[in-house]
């Protein structure tokens, strides 16, 4: 075990000291905050207040404190998979500049070298979010604070099951690549596409049917709606105190991916962290099998 530390130690501190990805890697939630604020925040709302009946009045900080709950929950569940990508560099670098080949001679276990990047990506996305997850904070403060303690900790919880799925997921795509050009092609191609297929840059609720049934069988699917749940719990107790029709909470609900429903039968929160434990569980035996025989 030590020597997977020092290994995990020592590609921890190539992260930090490569000042380009880590700049990319810190400046990415930043951007991504900026960018949703900015062009889905008005998506967002109009999505919420659809599912208002014109005979209730909410207020605006409610409204702003739902919409903001949203769009910081989704950012999170975009940021926790796709900066693991960025992160997972070094087990590319160390191919394409050789330093493998000094590793594959040495007395140490494949095992233990890929345990050791795996590890380093975990910790180094862990931080990288952990500043994003503050920036969000920030936002809903300014926006309408609606959180408890308990809510705060199980966004933390779900943050580090997003991240331990992103790192298992990032480490069998990354293994087989062997220079840095294709692991940024496979960034980018997973930044652009997996916000839509989690349903963060649009509710899953506003897809067409098929393609909801299709879904449902992702995991991506429910650790988006994951976070929403936990993000948006304050927010739909301040309704149920207000009294606010139990219809018009529900359908709000709908709306916004918090009830994802998979043959008919609406997966609940439980559910839904079984399943992500689950994909991390066989993501990461495949990852091990992967790094034993290839």
């Amino acid at each position: 075990m030590r020597t997977v530390l020092a290994l995990m130690n020592r590609n921890r501190k190539l992260f930090f000291r490569d000042k380009g990805m880590l700049f990319t890697s810190m400046i990415t939630p930043v951007i991504l905050i900026v960018l949703y604020a900015t062009f889905l925040a008005n998506v967002f709302r109009d999505s919420f207040t659809s599912a208002i009946p014109d005979m209730i009045t909410i207020s605006d900080k409610l409204i702003n404190g739902t919409v903001a709950a949203q769009l910081t929950a989704s950012l999170l569940a975009v940021s926790c998979i796709t900066v693991t990508f960025c992160v997972n560099l070094t087990m590319v670098q160390d191919k394409a500049n050789g330093t493998r080949k000094d590793f594959d001679v040495s007395p140490v276990s494949k095992r233990k070298i890929y345990l050791g990047y795996f590890l380093s990506t975990v910790v180094n996305s862990l931080m990288v979010n952990g500043l994003a997850f503050i920036l969000c904070l920030g936002y809903l403060f300014k926006m309408g604070w609606y959180m408890n303690i308990a809510d705060v900790i199980w966004v933390l919880f779900d943050m580090i099951l997003l991240v331990l799925f992103g790192s298992t997921i990032s480490s069998i795509i990354s293994f087989p690549l062997t220079t840095q050009g294709q692991l940024s092609a496979v960034g980018t191609i997973v930044s652009a596409g997996y916000g839509f297929i989690c349903g963060a840059y649009m509710p899953i609720s506003n897809f067409g049917l098929g393609l909801q049934k299709v879904l449902s069988y992702l995991p991506s699917t429910y650790a988006t709606s994951l976070i929403k749940n936990h993000m948006l719990h304050g927010v739909f107790s301040k309704m149920e105190r207000k009294q606010y029709p139990n219809e018009m909470v529900e359908a709000i609900r709908d709306t916004l991916d918090c009830k994802p429903v998979f043959h008919g039968n609406v997966v609940n929160v439980d559910q839904m962290i079984g399943i992500m434990i689950g994909s991390i569980v066989l993501c990461g035996v495949i990852y091990f099998f992967v790094t034993l025989f290839f």
